[in-house]
């Protein structure tokens, strides 16, 4: 498939300059368990950053809405994969807003990672019924359940995870280095159980 092609299919990939590689948004308003969490105070989603700033912008939602709606696509695993291959980038994060609708979304996604296996792909997500197919994940996809809390310790029945604190105890090093990943990989690497993010 044509790069272009796949770039009008899949409503196109999103560049946040925080990372070291490409990512994919959908809306975080049609978060399952994100929406929910919205209501709770003091949930990792009570001040979404996907509900502010530039992602508020007609043009941001209209893009992430295409983006939505192209899942169901019978050519999307194809030209998801063709776009990512296109970036020549080693590292890919799904969903810097939005998270997993479905089993056959993520089943997408596996497809997506196996079909660009020299891209390190990392999927957070606060839908917990992933875990029972985390086994059957790709082994360049790291899945981390995002604990939906701030200060909750990460759960021990999940391989990989990430937590928001609220004092000390955060590890991503981001605030301290112009909010850029810079040359942290964490989030990626299989050998971090646990990434521990600042509340902001």
């Amino acid at each position: 498939m044509k790069t272009i092609d796949a770039l009008k299919l899949v409503g196109g990939l999103s560049k946040p300059s925080k990372m070291p590689g490409w990512a994919y948004g959908i809306p975080a308003k049609e978060c399952k368990t994100g929406s929910k969490l919205r209501k709770i105070k003091n949930s990792t989603c009570e001040k979404c950053y996907a509900l502010k700033g530039c992602y508020v912008f007609k043009v941001v939602q209209e893009a992430q809405y295409r983006r939505l709606d192209s899942i169901r696509h019978p050519g999307w695993v194809r030209a998801m994969s063709a776009l990512i291959s296109s970036k020549k980038a080693k590292f890919f994060r799904w969903h810097d807003s939005g998270d997993v609708q479905d089993l056959k979304h993520l089943a997408k996604i596996f497809k997506v990672c196996r079909l660009t296996p020299d891209v390190q792909h990392w999927m957070p997500t606060r839908e917990a019924w992933v875990k029972p197919y985390i086994k059957r994940k790709p082994g360049n996809l790291l899945i981390r359940f995002s604990m939906p809390m701030v200060d909750q310790p990460a759960a021990a029945s999940w391989p990989h995870t990430s937590t928001v604190v609220s004092g000390a105890g955060r590890t991503c090093p981001a605030p301290d280095q112009n909010n850029e990943c810079g040359s942290c990989r964490a989030c990626w690497d299989p050998s971090v159980k646990n990434v521990a993010y600042g509340k902001h």
